[in-house]
């Protein structure tokens, strides 16, 4: 009788701790150095709006204090200009992403005469110069004796916004399986049934998505608002125009708040297309 005699099984080698490449780690260092570098600014405006200043320039600590919160509206003018640069943004978001989400599912998901024309404007509109825009903007409410103010800085937010609108919603567009419309017609579901139910809810990422940059051009402009604003004055204008005399701190703080409000709104919409993606 013979026994065999098996080998020991053998013995598993250490793992070795993977080392991020230096190339790897050199970018990680360049993002973050870069990131920083970025959020400088918006730091140094949040904190001068606590600076306890007395006198009409911000540009030196005195101090911290959270009067200027309290404050925040003493100055009527300023007030003002901040409540027609956000009633302006809004009116530009609700008009732009309307006209521009139509535009960007009929150029993504149709083909018509003209076609190659209204995207070689799409993309014009974008790379144009802000102060070629706005010069020839104001060019054309002169030639028609177009009284400038509120209402022409709200025509040229809208005639700029419509193309960021439209492009994001067409690159959503052009990703649908067309497949899905179809079998919801197919189920007895109308045009604006099909619109409603199937294709908005897919395209909603780039609707939202086109209506915060909108509404984040829309605050920020300056050039174009200040060929088209008559005496009408935004918190851009008015910021630029106050450097003569002396910055409030209460422009820090209204900053700060638009800021805040901005990063809110993005990290919103974040959270939700995480829970899309889950619930695909």
């Amino acid at each position: 009788m013979t026994t065999t005699i098996s080998a020991p099984p053998p013995v598993a080698a250490p793992r070795r701790r993977r080392r991020r490449p230096l190339k790897g780690r050199g970018l990680h260092l360049y993002t973050i150095v870069l990131v920083g570098w970025l959020l400088v600014p918006i730091a140094v405006m949040i904190l001068f709006g606590f600076n306890d200043t007395h006198t009409k320039q911000n540009f030196e600590w005195e101090g911290f204090t959270l009067k200027w919160y309290v404050h925040l509206f003493d100055k009527k003018d300023l007030t003002t200009a901040l409540i027609n640069s956000l009633t302006i943004a809004l009116l530009t978001t609700l008009i732009a992403t309307v006209l521009g989400t139509l535009l960007g599912l009929a150029i993504g998901r149709h083909r018509f005469r003209g076609q190659g024309m209204a995207n070689l404007v799409l993309f014009a509109a974008i790379s144009c110069p802000e102060i070629v825009m706005g010069a020839s903007l104001l060019s054309m409410f002169v030639a028609t004796e177009t009284p400038r103010g509120y209402l022409t800085i709200l025509a040229a937010h809208v005639m700029f916004s419509v193309s960021f609108v439209a492009i994001t919603v067409r690159a959503r567009a052009v990703g649908i399986d067309p497949s899905v419309e179809e079998a919801a017609r197919d189920l007895g579901a109308g045009p604006l049934t099909t619109f409603r139910l199937v294709t908005l809810p897919m395209i909603m990422p780039g609707v939202l998505a086109g209506a915060l940059l909108a509404f984040a051009l829309s605050v920020d402009d300056f050039i174009i608002t200040n060929f088209t604003s008559g005496a009408t004055q935004t918190f851009p204008l008015w910021v630029w125009s106050s450097t003569r005399t002396g910055t409030p701190p209460q422009v820090n703080v209204m900053g700060t708040l638009i800021f805040a409000v901005g990063v809110l709104l993005a990290v919103i919409n974040i959270v939700a297309a995480r829970r899309r993606a889950r619930h695909t």
